[in-house]
């Protein structure tokens, strides 16, 4: 057999059409593809004779770039870290909560640089706020015939397995809280890929008037938007929470639909800022302006016929009889560590128990403590690996704002704590954090529930947030 022809590396050439330029620090040659009769690419150009006259210069608007220097204002206008417009739902931090600098701590040290004594009395303060709560959650692990062949799919491998487990247990609990109908906008918060809001449209089937907003600050591959049915409506914004107003967005100005707030592992600080973002900006506005919206005109307006259908679907008793801005929250809740005190929606609760921003702090990193010893013994246990490189891989989809955990690996906790009590503790932290959502919630006149709606080998974060007005018609829920 014939001997395969040299690379171009071990020819010391570049490859046929690619950059003559030699980038050193890699050891090779840059693989950018040349204009015809050129022997450098836009970047390197300026190493080639020809184009020694034209200086290149590194772009204002992102390092990370050159440009010719000649060409510097018409590159302006159309590089891509430009400052885009901002949609009319842009407003700066309406989500954000009052900025109290008083509030807000100095530099705190991290948890493995506490003193012995220092750390017993948060944990001290920790079980006192924690004494009446109850730390033993409902389960509410439900499942959809929506998703059976997808769950039942050979094909499947263990993490996609385990994220349809967790999106039908979601979607059985929208179900029962009766929020699974037609003439609803559900607005998926760090919707991600899109999966949580495309099996309810799945489910759905031939309802009317169903709307759905998906709402992910970052570029997402992958996504599931194509795969729609028509009689639905799907609109992405690239948005932080932090910024998100309901009320500017057409389809919920025009159409006045029930909003059904949902989300699958929304990190921390964002399920504050969409608690905050649904009750305060939209809900609060919506009854301040008196809106009367088509949900609450359908009683009236369907006819004998589109009542017996609905009635014989079993859509009918899913429809509010006294219409709501908000007809429910659906969240599934993860990485306390990540909760911020500015953004966190319970400070109130916290100052009645005599707590501040300080125990705040290290009461959310000490929510690690939960999992960071567990999650080896669960993966393993589950059969679970994951890749970062695979690009078909269901990765979990969490909104990841920046915040970073330092304090989460078993070799930086304290001594004098078993692991066991260590997971306790870490429990006790995010079971508290939750309780100020609760209470949050009560007072902006709903009836929350926290419950357990998938097995911890599934996913170590397993708790869900459920919320329904307090008039509304669906059965009572308890925490």
């Amino acid at each position: 057999m014939a001997a395969s022809a040299p690379t171009p590396h071990a020819t010391g050439f570049p490859a046929e059409g690619r950059c003559g330029y030699y980038v050193a620090k890699k050891k090779r040659f840059c693989r950018m593809v040349v204009a015809t009769g050129k022997r450098f690419c836009g970047e390197h150009a300026g190493a080639a004779e020809e184009e020694n006259a034209r200086k290149r210069i590194v772009c204002p608007l992102d390092p990370k770039h050159t440009v010719y220097e000649d060409q510097l204002a018409k590159h302006l206008k159309k590089c891509n870290s430009r400052e885009k417009p901002k949609p009319d739902f842009f407003i700066q931090d309406i989500n954000a909560g009052l900025k109290d600098e008083a509030d807000i701590p100095e530099q705190l040290v991290p948890i493995s640089s506490l003193s012995e004594e220092h750390l017993e009395s948060l944990i001290k303060k920790l079980r006192k706020a924690s004494e009446g709560l109850n730390s033993t959650l409902k389960d509410q692990i439900m499942s959809h015939p929506a998703l059976h062949d997808a769950l039942n799919d050979p094909k499947n491998g263990d993490s996609a397995t385990k994220h349809l487990k967790q999106q039908a247990s979601i979607l059985g609990n929208i179900e029962k809280l009766k929020l699974l109908g037609p003439r609803r906008c559900f607005v998926e918060f760090g919707a991600g890929k899109g999966k949580l809001s495309h099996w309810i449209d799945i489910a759905l089937k031939d309802a009317e008037k169903v709307h759905f907003i998906l709402v992910e600050k970052m570029t997402t591959r992958f996504k599931v938007d194509g795969k729609h049915r028509k009689n639905s409506m799907f609109e992405r914004l690239q948005i932080d929470i932090q910024h998100l107003c309901l009320n500017k967005i057409p389809v919920l100005s025009k159409e006045k639909l029930p909003v059904v707030g949902i989300g699958k592992h929304l990190c921390g600080v964002a399920t504050d800022l969409a608690l905050r973002c649904l009750v305060e900006t939209y809900a609060a506005s919506c009854e301040e302006r008196n809106e009367e919206p088509l949900a609450k005109r359908i009683k009236s307006d369907k006819t004998e016929k589109e009542i017996n259908t609905l009635a014989k679907e079993g859509n009918e008793k899913s429809v509010p009889e006294k219409w709501t801005p908000v007809a429910g929250i659906v969240i599934a809740l993860c990485c306390h560590h990540r909760c911020d005190w500015r953004h966190y929606v319970g400070k109130e609760y916290f100052k009645a128990l005599g707590l501040g921003a300080v125990e705040f702090h290290y009461f959310q990193r000490m929510s690690s403590w939960a999992t960071c010893g567990m999650r080896k013994t669960s993966l393993e246990a589950s059969n679970i690996t994951t890749r970062k490189d695979n690009q078909n891989d269901d990765s979990e989809e969490h909104d990841d704002r920046g915040y970073r955990n330092t304090d989460d690996s078993t070799e930086n906790l304290p001594g004098f704590l078993t692991v066991g009590e260590k997971k306790k503790i870490g429990h006790l932290c995010k079971l508290l954090i939750d309780q100020g959502r609760i209470e949050y919630l009560q007072h902006k006149g709903f009836r929350p529930a926290l419950q357990y709606y998938t097995d911890p080998l599934v996913s170590l974060e397993n708790v869900l947030l459920t919320a329904l007005p307090n008039h509304s018609s669906s059965p009572k829920t308890t925490v």
